[in-house]
């Protein structure tokens, strides 16, 4: 039986997925940080091999005819082929192409992901062709879970009376505006991405500051998207445009009310295993893509519901790494 492998490589975890040829899922595994700007070639190597590992189950490494790794920014694959030692090719291609092929089995297309960071991508035969934003916090990222963060703190040092900077204060365990100054100057940045969700959260409950702030995100993501001017199938990531918050909810309604329907990103290292396993499948391209994936999943609670239990937007997002991706996907 022939296996590929797909992997999507992160920050905070590797996920793997082993599938057959023609889309049958036989195993995940999950493992610790790939990413290898953040955490080095070989530490980011090994993690993914652990993921792959886990994932084979029983199945010999030599019976995986063809792997893709989903990494963002610059990697080479190298180290990843020495340390998988599958009996194919290991292809590695950026996490805006793995997410992409998550959403949509189209050869072009863009896809907008908005977490911790932000990044447009656009898609041409399973490569980014061009880039919009992805320039870190300190210089963009707009629309972003840490963006909304810091628009929270500005807010709540001018409008130190409003509701929403009571909410802030709280969080950030400050009594003044001028503590909360202090606090910002530090750079807490979990303790700032972790403004995302309560900003999400009020905006639910009806406070018009933390609309507007939302509204804005939505408007700064959308003219992102538009800097593309990319035509196909858009594919939606990232822990604010996946998870039913009031960002996603404001960027679909625009998209829609210009005639587009965006789709979101499922599962990325099954989108990578697709990729694998596309030239090798007798399965048609769409058919294979409907087996690994499956179809849309139901839709989640609203982002701010699910947050109060667990405080995280998504997996931490290295506004390095956006940097470097965006370098690296220059075109060539």
């Amino acid at each position: 039986m022939k296996l590929v492998v797909g992997v999507d490589a992160g920050g905070t975890c590797s996920r793997a997925v082993v599938a057959t040829v023609d889309g049958e899922i036989v195993g995940r595994g999950l493992a610790g940080p790939g990413n290898p700007l953040s955490h080095g070639p070989s530490q980011a190597a090994e993690q993914v091999r652990a993921a792959v590992q886990q994932a084979l189950g029983g199945h010999s490494p030599a019976t995986v005819a063809a792997a893709t790794l989903g990494i963002a920014g610059p990697a080479g694959t190298g180290p990843f082929a020495a340390a998988l030692q599958i009996g194919g090719p290991v292809t590695v291609v950026g996490d805006a192409v793995t997410a992409f092929a998550s959403g949509s089995s189209a050869a072009t297309g863009a896809v907008l992901i908005a977490g911790t960071g932000a990044i447009a991508a656009a898609i041409h035969d399973q490569d980014v062709v061009r880039t919009s934003d992805g320039l870190g916090w300190l210089l963009g990222d707009e629309g972003s879970g840490r963006w909304l963060g810091l628009q929270a703190v500005r807010y709540a040092v001018r409008n130190w009376a409003d509701p929403l900077a009571t909410r802030v204060a709280e969080h950030a365990g400050v009594t003044s505006s001028n503590d909360l100054v202090y606090w910002a100057q530090a750079l807490p940045f979990p303790a700032i991405d972790a403004l995302a969700p309560l900003v999400c959260a009020a905006a639910d409950d009806g406070d018009p500051a933390a609309r507007a702030l939302v509204d804005a995100a939505v408007a700064c993501l959308v003219r992102t998207l538009d800097d593309l001017d990319q035509d196909g199938p858009v594919v939606l990531a990232g822990g604010l445009l996946t998870g039913g918050s009031p960002v996603q909810q404001g960027v679909l309604r625009l998209l829609k009310d210009r005639g587009r329907q965006p789709r979101l990103a499922l599962d990325p290292a099954a989108g990578a295993a697709w990729l694998a396993a596309r030239p090798l499948s007798a399965q048609p391209p769409d058919h294979l893509h409907e087996t690994l994936l499956g179809a849309p999943p139901p839709v989640t609670p609203p982002l701010s519901a699910r947050l109060r239990n667990n405080g995280r937007l998504e997996r931490p997002d290295d506004t390095a790494r956006r940097a470097a991706a965006r370098t690296a996907n220059r075109p060539r």
